[in-house]
């Protein structure tokens, strides 16, 4: 039961737009207060009477109550939220590693997370910061082979030029990853239709 209540729900706002995700018990609790609907494989919008009563009938996971089965909801749309996705990036390790695709930006390497570094390519004990536009993967060994030095000190390359990446490709990629099926009617529309930057 506890597995099931922490699962993943798309949440989406009153325009249709994927702006969260949140777990089965908050998404439960939010058709309760009457804050939210469920959205189903046709784009019907069910109030929480009504899921309830289609529960019954339903195949599908269940949370079981003491006086009902409920469907657990893939989709919910906030009835009064216009709120839009954050356009900004938190610079933090996991959007680093998502950003360079965990690929060793030297040699070019897909590794696990555990064989991948955060290289500074101006050292930070030569005045390099701690910046989008400073850090990039590297293997451990690529980082061993750089050290202390710029790239061109030690005729090294970086393959993509690091730079703070656009907010949708870090937004939309691990929803994409759900296996959530209704999930891409509206995460696939959001991410091929943001304006990208120059």
């Amino acid at each position: 039961m506890t597995q099931v209540l922490n699962r993943n729900v798309l949440v989406l706002n009153k325009h249709w737009m994927a702006i969260h995700v949140c777990s089965v018990k908050r998404a439960v609790t939010l058709l309760y207060q009457d804050l939210a609907r469920v959205v189903t494989d046709d784009y019907e919008v069910i109030d929480f009477n009504s899921w309830r009563d289609m529960s019954r009938f339903a195949d599908g996971d269940v949370i079981h109550t003491p006086s009902y089965p409920l469907l657990v909801p893939e989709v919910i749309l906030l009835r009064r939220c216009n709120k839009l996705p954050k356009h900004y990036v938190k610079f933090n390790r996991r959007n680093i590693y998502q950003r360079d695709n965990f690929t060793c930006q030297y040699c070019g390497s897909v590794l696990p997370r555990y064989e991948l570094t955060i290289d500074h390519v101006v050292p930070r004990s030569r005045g390099g910061r701690s910046t989008w536009a400073n850090v990039v993967l590297a293997c451990i060994q690529c980082n061993a082979i750089k050290g202390d030095q710029l790239p061109s000190e030690c005729s090294m390359h970086i393959i993509r030029k690091p730079r703070e990446p656009h907010w949708s490709m870090l937004m939309y990629r691990p929803l994409l990853e759900e296996e959530h099926t209704l999930w891409r009617k509206f995460i696939d529309v959001a991410y091929w239709n943001v304006t990208l930057e120059e």
